[in-house]
């Protein structure tokens, strides 16, 4: 078996990627109000802070920080995949390794996750996740995606409401690695 090595920071700063186990499933978007509160839940039980969100049908990116004190992203992610799919009827396609692990078969087992290294790299990533909807062609302009946290950030004067505006020439290189 791989052996995944998270680097866990106290206090740090993560970029996240979390996806379905089927990849044509529209489960996030047709189910948000679940996930959203599957995070709620789990922030108030564990507290960290979703600097950026966007969730797309079949896999969603964000940013967290943690409290100063915390590192435990790993416990947080069990929690939202957990109730999450306890919401979800039981109608998806299961291995036999999951089924004989009793798992279910709505999530991939893993997420990716990157710590973020500074103000650069974080910023970069923000944008990677407000500009993915029209990356994977759902949208032509990033304010026409609604399940995303860039209409906060426009609400907040950080981004004008035409940010990207869905051009062509648009290199999707940000926050990449």
């Amino acid at each position: 078996m791989t052996e995944y090595r998270r680097n866990y920071v106290a206090g740090g700063s993560f970029f996240f990627t979390v996806t379905l186990a089927e990849r044509s499933s529209n489960l996030l978007t047709d189910k948000t109000d679940i996930l959203r509160k599957a995070f709620r839940l789990t922030q108030s039980e564990h507290p960290f802070t979703i600097n950026a969100i966007v969730v797309l049908p079949e896999h969603l990116h964000c940013i967290w920080t943690l409290p100063t004190d915390d590192r435990d992203y790993s416990t947080r992610w069990k929690k939202i995949k957990g109730r999450f799919s306890r919401h979800i009827p039981k109608t998806e396609r299961r291995s036999k390794s999951r089924i004989s692990k009793g798992e279910r078969g709505i999530w991939q087992r893993r997420f990716w996750e990157h710590t973020l290294r500074d103000e650069t790299d974080f910023n970069r990533h923000i944008d990677y996740i407000h500009y993915n909807p029209v990356k994977h062609g759902h949208v032509i302009r990033v304010c026409d995606w609604p399940h995303s946290s860039f209409h906060q950030y426009v609400k907040q004067g950080i981004y004008p409401l035409n940010w990207a505006g869905g051009q062509p020439e648009a290199s999707g290189e940000f926050g990449e690695i």
